[in-house]
């Protein structure tokens, strides 16, 4: 009498499966699944059109569905069909692992254990941790991941350590209803960012990983790198134009005008000194030469610091049009004194007759922005910061 999965009743219970997408990892895919039936037989193969002994060796597990595409779709179809026929088959989760080997089963648990202590009126969506900064981890991976999780940061205002991890645990019914459009490797990326802006709570779980010196990967560096890159840049600009106006306007709705003000502007329960850092880096980044990239500028800092983002955003807009003139005139007149060449308070066209000139003079104003907003932001974070901090010990002392 065959032995009852190690995980099969807690699987059962939570209506999950495990989803591997494989393609041309004959050398341990076979392995892979035999570990995996030890703690579970919900198990749900799609084979990407691969090429090698992939369908023969699938042949040996009768009691998994497996399906097959006739050629390579990509790993991002694969997951996309997977999550259809998971739910069509009754599942509300999907666990999905990558069969090169590098993940461990045992590490089930994490996933299930964070499932089963969820609370009913929140869904979440878990990313295995890798702890990219341990040794053996490919240096190549380890960059894309902190680009692709600052970014990630930037859109959503989740921190996330690890998005690209192939080990997670998906809500399908969630999933299913996103719109997805990519069908590679950046088809992760694009479910967290979607599910995250759903309200869907993204988070690690701490997974281990094993790395083989010759391991097989489809991952191209390049063109997969450029499509990610792509796809965050169209994130930035539909997080920063719809998806964070709209989250703040549906907060301002649900909390008026005093309870958004003290929790989502001032920010009451926040230290004086991150107050006060949220008004100076708006202000800094306002003054900048970068007309056109305030908004991407201050939103990226902000989320990169933990500051205020709102805050950050509403002091950057120092540089409105009635103000522009006497910012950059300051900036050129800033530049005119770190340069050498003594305050010129009156401009006049004849300074600026040759090409020579032109660059000089934009040079000089270049150099004393930069001087100017660390000055400005530097008072004002003194300023406010001493007003923080005297607000602050009001309201510790009132009774």
């Amino acid at each position: 009498m065959n032995q009852k999965p190690i995980y099969q009743s807690r699987f059962e219970a939570l209506n999950c499966c495990i989803l591997i997408p494989t393609y041309n990892n004959e050398k341990t895919l076979g392995s892979v699944l035999q570990d995996l039936l030890l703690y579970t037989s919900n198990l749900l193969v799609i084979n990407d059109g691969s090429t090698d002994a992939t369908e023969t060796i699938l042949k040996d597990f009768h009691e998994i569905d497996i399906h097959h595409f006739e050629e390579n779709k990509g790993k991002g179809e694969a997951l996309k069909h997977g999550f259809k026929l998971a739910e069509d088959l009754g599942y509300e989760y999907a666990i999905t692992i990558d069969s090169d080997g590098q993940h461990y089963p045992d590490d089930l648990d994490i996933f299930l254990t964070h499932l089963e202590e969820k609370s009913d009126d929140s869904e979440i969506l878990l990313v295995g941790d890798r702890n990219m900064g341990q040794d053996g981890i490919p240096g190549k991976s380890t960059t894309g991941n902190k680009f692709s999780n600052f970014w990630f940061l930037v859109v959503t205002g989740t921190q996330l350590t690890d998005t690209q991890s192939g080990y997670r645990l998906y809500p399908l019914k969630v999933v299913n209803q996103i719109r997805l459009y990519t069908n590679k490797f950046e088809l992760e990326i694009e479910i967290i960012v979607k599910s995250a802006w759903r309200k869907v709570k993204v988070r690690n779980v701490p997974i281990k990983v094993f790395y083989e010196e010759n391991r097989v990967t489809h991952f191209r560096p390049f063109w997969d790198i450029t499509r990610i890159t792509i796809l965050y840049i169209w994130f930035v600009l539909v997080s920063f134009f719809y998806i964070h106006p709209r989250d703040t306007y549906q907060d301002f709705r649900k909390k008026g005008y005093k309870r958004f003000w003290k929790e989502n502007i001032i920010k009451s329960q926040e230290p004086a000194h991150k107050k006060a850092a949220a008004i100076a880096l708006g202000v800094f980044v306002g003054i900048l030469p970068f007309w056109g990239l305030h908004t991407l500028l201050v939103f990226s800092l902000a989320a990169l610091f933990k500051l205020n983002k709102v805050v950050a955003f509403l002091f950057s807009n120092i540089s409105i049009p009635p103000l522009i003139p006497f910012i950059i005139y300051a900036s050129y007149q800033a530049g005119s004194l770190l340069t050498g060449r003594g305050l010129a308070w009156e401009l006049r066209p004849e300074d600026f007759d040759s090409t020579a000139d032109i660059f000089l003079g934009l040079w000089q104003y270049i150099i004393g922005s930069f001087a100017l907003a660390g000055i400005a932001a530097l008072l004002l974070w003194i300023v406010f910061y001493f007003l923080f901090s005297v607000t602050n010990q009001k309201q510790v002392v009132k009774p």
